[in-house]
Parts: structure tokens; C-alpha cells; sequence
């Protein structure tokens, strides 16, 4: 009995000594020191942060072209008197006058109603007048108002044409006055209101482009 008591406390014995030896390892084993890890590459670590960045960057809004607007067209004033609501044109070295006014400052002209007049002595005058006449479509009452008994002749027929939407009436004329015999008379309509132009010409064929050059730039606030 003796000899089996020391015989299982020498196996046990020798059983802790094996675990006692185990754990003494793996302490070991535990503290030994660890293998080196590899180093990066700085370069690798560098395009990284910079591809991290460029990615993290917000995305730009595209430019919009800006709103194109039309230019405004300049428009010469030389050769056209602009007054009383409505334009019309005349030689680029005369000017109209408000004749009106220069005979009455208590009265110069309107828009219900004027008298100008240009010259260039001894060779261009130039006249034109205006009423307002509302429903009025036949201007030729106006044009036998400017017409002078006393001076002016009318020669042939008038030709009456559709101009821009305008009724006009035209005929040439004779006058005495030495310096400027010829001359020719118009009368057109516009809006609510009759004109009427005369010019007196030293030469027959130059009152017909007068005529056209002061049409040409004429315009009118149709009311």
C-alpha cells in the first residue's frame, strides 16, 4: 500500500512538473521578441495622402456663359430734326426752326399743331406744317394750306402712293422767286395727325431726292 501511495505522488508529481514546464514556455514564448514588419514606402504613403486629398476635394460647378444681350445700334442725329413726337429727315447743313415760336414765344408749336422751316439762301428752303386731324385719310386739304397763291404754282399731278403705311401725296411746283423757282409739295398721314413739306430748289431735279431723304428718316407717335 505504501509502495502505490509513492508511486501515484511520483506520477503526479512528475504530471505538474510537465504542466509547471509548459506554461514556462509559453510565458516565454509570449515574451520573446516579434519579427520586424516591413517599412512602407514614403513615396507609396505620399501619393496615397494626396490621391485621398484630391478625391475629398468638392467637385467645381461648370461657368455659365453669360447672358448675351443685344448691343444697341448708334443711330446718327446728323440730317434729322427729332421734336413734338415724330422725326423727319433734312440736309445734314441746315436745321430746322420753330417758326411759330420765332413769330410768338406765347405760341410755338405743338403737337396738335406746328410750322418749321430750314434754308440754305440762296439755294434750298424748306417748310413743313402739321395738324392733328383725328379719322383724317385724305392729307391734301393740308398741303393747299402751305401752298402760297401768291408765289406758288402747282405743275402736273400729284401722285398719290402708299408709303410705310403712310397715305402720301406729291407734285411738283413753280414759284417767283428768282433765286429758287422750282420746288415741289407732299402731304402724308400718320397716327392722328396730317403733315405737309415744301421746298423751293434753284434746279427742278434736285426737290424730288429732297423729298425722299426727309420720308426716308421720317417717323411718327401714331396715338
Amino acid at each position: 500500500m505504501t509502495g502505490l501511495f509513492h508511486y501515484n505522488f511520483g506520477m503526479k508529481k512528475q504530471t505538474l512538473l510537465n504542466l509547471t514546464i509548459s506554461l514556462i514556455l509559453f510565458l516565454f514564448a509570449g515574451c520573446s521578441p516579434k519579427k520586424n514588419l516591413p517599412t512602407p514606402n514614403p513615396n507609396d504613403l505620399i501619393r496615397q495622402s494626396v490621391a485621398a486629398t484630391i478625391a475629398a476635394l468638392p467637385t467645381a460647378v461648370p461657368n455659365i456663359p453669360p447672358t448675351a444681350y443685344p448691343s444697341p445700334t448708334p443711330i446718327s442725329l446728323a440730317g434729322v430734326f427729332c421734336e413734338y413726337q415724330f422725326c423727319i429727315g433734312h440736309p445734314a447743313n441746315m436745321a430746322f426752326y420753330d417758326h411759330m415760336a420765332a413769330l410768338s414765344q406765347l405760341s410755338p408749336s405743338a403737337y396738335n399743331n406746328g410750322f418749321l422751316a430750314a434754308y440754305q439762301i440762296p439755294s434750298v428752303v424748306i417748310n413743313l406744317i402739321w395738324l392733328q386731324a383725328p379719322g383724317t385719310s385724305d392729307p391734301q386739304f393740308l398741303l393747299d394750306t402751305l401752298l402760297d397763291d401768291q408765289v406758288d404754282t402747282r405743275t402736273g399731278t400729284l401722285e398719290v402712293k402708299l408709303v410705310r403705311g403712310m397715305n402720301v401725296m406729291y407734285g411738283p411746283i413753280t414759284t417767283t422767286i428768282s433765286e429758287v423757282p422750282f420746288g415741289s409739295i407732299a402731304a402724308w398721314t400718320c397716327g392722328d395727325r396730317v403733315f405737309a413739306w415744301k421746298v423751293y430748289t434753284p434746279q427742278a431735279e434736285t426737290a424730288g431726292p429732297l423729298f425722299d431723304e426727309a420720308l426716308a428718316r421720317f417717323t411718327c407717335n401714331q396715338n
